[in-house]
């Protein structure tokens, strides 16, 4: 698809309140549908970034504690 004008979030803000209420109701079906399923893609990715730094041994273990003292460092 290919895309011809952009939209400042105010533009497509006012484009949004133009539609009729149940166009406004479909748009908003979609739209998180699609947001579902891009933080799924995002956690599965991570996932599997995860599983394979744990196969490299990759990781470290500990307690809350000590992975709160190694963002403070």
């Amino acid at each position: 698809m290919k895309k011809d004008k952009s939209y400042s979030l105010q533009e497509a803000i006012d484009v949004v309140k133009s539609l009729s209420y149940d166009d406004q109701e479909i748009l908003l079906d979609k739209v998180g549908k699609r947001l579902r399923k891009h933080r799924r893609a995002k956690l599965l990715k991570e996932i599997s970034e995860s599983r394979k730094a744990y196969e490299r041994g990759d990781f470290r273990q500990g307690t809350v504690d000590d992975f709160m003292r190694d963002l403070d460092e």
